[in-house]
């Protein structure tokens, strides 16, 4: 897959939080705390752990059941008696399940210890198929919390305390949440000889199950009074000043919006590129090292610090209201870029989100638990549906009770986990009025109005200016919103807020310059489709079913596009990419000159178009002409994804494909 792909893909995925494939079942027991000894061997990619688990029942329970990466294999389960325990393994939906001695009474606790190991290099056994979320090297360790290196119940659900103390080689560094503490080898039996223990404790519930270990460059920063640490590899070191100083922007915009996070403390830290490109944890933001660059990509960075709000301290009660973490953590990333690059900042956002609310429009927001969790049908509504819904409900209730509503939530619900009633009775308490009509129509329903307009104009008598009387028209019987009708006219711009009811929608607005021109909703404070909407759902589509392997579906998925605007750039250069993965490099040269050929949006396109094309000259052996491209690609000046780095490299060296790429 070409490095633009993943690099665009990326923005999609980064809102992606990697979750294992599982159903969503009733919790029949609750984890209260883990203590964890966990012990890396990097130069044999092996994991040898000891979890002793608090758990309660929430019913009476005669069977236990937890999810472990179906790498590990436990070597000794016992209770709280030290009688053994029998698992059984599951390696569909990575779980064990085993009977428990005695049953455990409804609010009763007891305590489990597993001893547990295994290799942990490749995606084989992933929960998330195809996908590394725990892996155990020479270079940089990461256990992920979605990797289930530990017994898990209750995934995103259920919040627990930990102390988890890690033992790595003496030249690492391991990172955590909570109180840290680090001791020498030769204090805790039988450990390697050169190896250091880090022991991190984390009191107060949430989900500190992230460990990062490896070589690091540490930058500190106490600016804004907050104790931020950037962990970066040497590669990225004279970037970590930026991206400190860009974190605290980030952290400090986060408290007045929605009061103080969990910890004054924050560690960015970079994982590696062959897992997902971000992560986060209490007092963590990890980024996928292709995604530290000298353009700092402030709003994945930005998304990733909204987690210590949104996932961190407030959680989702249940799988149907996943949309607070994500949704929520999607829409602070938005308001954050329009701090920082404006209303233009904004409405690219709002764009953005459209076209992933609208891309798998099946399944109501409020059903989502009858989807993976990593499907593309999940994340697109849970993250990018769940952010519009917040965008419209700011419109609707207006700014500042919107920005109280936030605010109480995050303080009401901190260190807890919140239903999407708590939010809706929250947002009617601030507004005054009931909003069943607002949720009811946005999270139990599917689709979204496409806007037209029927108006005659009249000219009022004596010099009074001009009448236009018309109506707003589109397709849902049952839909109900205000939206702004903006009138352009030789003299002021006239703005009214329409109540669209129904199918059709009558407004009267005069005005004293003759009108030129009527848009709806022309700041996209609402979710609508159109034309530019549905092409870039189809290539959002397109996109995910290449990342599942699905190349014939995903050409399927861009013709769809270009039926829609068959000058589409993007599209052409979409098809050209799966063409230049099956090296048929003919049809691929072909739709990257229709790319360039094409309506230049987005303006990444030309770039590429011209850099794919030297390499296929290059593959072809035709030097010279790879030779041309390249410098075309330099002439644009546009290094997005590094296009300028990798044409300049491949002027110097031609460029060859990878063995099984």
């Amino acid at each position: 897959m070409s490095r633009a792909l993943c690099f665009y893909l990326a923005l999609f995925l980064s809102f992606v939080a990697a979750q294992p494939v599982l159903a969503a079942e009733k919790p029949r027991l609750r984890v209260d705390d883990y203590q964890i000894d966990a012990e890396l061997l990097p130069q044999t990619h092996k994991l040898t752990a000891r979890a002793t688990v608090k758990i309660t029942a929430l019913e009476d329970v005669s069977v236990a059941a937890f999810q472990l990466n179906n790498a590990l294999r436990i070597t000794k389960l016992v209770d709280a008696n030290n009688k053994p325990l029998n698992p059984e393994r599951n390696t569909q939906d990575s779980s064990v399940r085993f009977a428990l001695t005695s049953g455990l009474a409804k609010n009763a606790s007891t305590t489990l210890t597993f001893d547990y190991e295994g290799t942990l290099e490749t995606a084989d056994d992933s929960p998330v198929q195809g996908l590394k979320l725990a892996y155990v090297g020479p270079d940089t360790s990461y256990l992920l919390y979605s990797g289930l290196w530990f017994p898990v119940a209750g995934y995103g659900i259920n919040r627990f305390t930990s102390t988890i103390s890690l033992t790595v080689p003496a030249h690492m560094i391991a990172i955590g949440s909570g109180k840290q503490s680090v001791a020498a080898a030769s204090l805790k039996k039988n450990a390697p000889a050169n190896s250091k223990t880090y022991t991190f404790t984390w009191d107060k519930p949430s989900f500190p199950g992230t460990i990062i270990a490896g070589t690091f460059q540490e930058f500190k920063s106490d600016e804004a009074g907050i104790d931020l640490h950037v962990f970066f590899k040497p590669l990225h070191q004279n970037l970590g000043a930026e991206y400190a100083s860009t974190s605290v922007k980030a952290f400090t915009y986060y408290v007045t919006q929605y009061g103080n996070a969990p910890s004054t403390t924050l560690k960015v830290v970079e994982i590696p590129d062959d897992t997902v490109p971000s992560a986060w944890a209490p007092e963590i933001a990890a980024l996928s090292g292709r995604a530290i660059t000298e353009k700092i990509n402030y709003r994945l960075l930005a998304n990733t610090i909204a987690r210590q709000w949104w996932g961190v301290s407030v959680s989702p009660a249940a799988k149907d209201d996943w949309w607070i973490n994500d949704g929520f953590a999607r829409y602070s990333e938005a308001r954050y870029v329009e701090s920082a690059a404006g209303q233009a900042g904004l409405e690219e956002m709002v764009k953005d989100m459209s076209v992933g609310a609208l891309a798998y429009d099946t399944v109501p927001l409020s059903s989502t638990a009858k989807l993976d969790y990593f499907s593309p049908e999940f994340q697109s509504v849970v993250t990018d549906k769940g952010a519009m819904i917040l965008h419209m409900l700011r419109w609707l209730i207006g700014e500042p009770k919107y920005l109280k509503t936030m605010r109480d939530f995050a303080t009401n619900f901190a260190g807890k986990a919140a239903s999407t009633d708590d939010f809706r009775a929250l947002a009617e308490e601030n507004y005054g009025e009931k909003l069943t009509w607002f949720f009811s129509q946005w999270l139990d329903s599917t689709g979204a109005p496409e806007f037209k307009t029927k108006y005659t104009v009249y000219r009022l008598g004596n010099n009074k200016g001009f009448r236009v009387v018309g109506q707003i028209e589109q397709d849902l019987d049952l839909f109900r919103m205000p939206v702004e009708l903006k009138i352009d006219t030789d003299g002021k711009t006239e703005q009214k807020r329409i109540e669209v009811v129904g199918t059709n929608s009558p407004f009267t607005i005069e005005t004293f310059g003759r009108p030129r021109r009527i848009a709806v909703d022309p700041d996209n404070r609402v979710l609508t489709n159109s034309k530019e909407i549905k092409l870039r759902s189809s290539i959002l589509r397109g996109q995910g079913l290449i990342q599942q392997g699905d190349l014939a579906g995903a050409l399927s998925e861009f013709n769809k596009a270009l039926d829609v605007n068959k000058n589409s750039s993007l599209a052409h250069y979409r098809i050209a990419e799966v063409f230049f993965l099956q090296r048929n490099y003919q049809a691929a040269a072909n739709a990257y000159r229709e790319s360039l050929n094409g309506d230049g949006e987005p303006r990444w396109t030309e770039v590429w178009s011209h850099l794919q094309l030297g390499k296929i000259f290059d593959v072809t052996g035709q030097r010279e002409r790879a030779v041309n491209e390249y410098r075309q690609a330099i002439q644009t000046n546009d290094n997005t994804a590094g296009a300028l780095d990798e044409a300049r490299k491949y002027m110097q060296k031609p460029y060859e494909r990878e063995k099984g790429n």
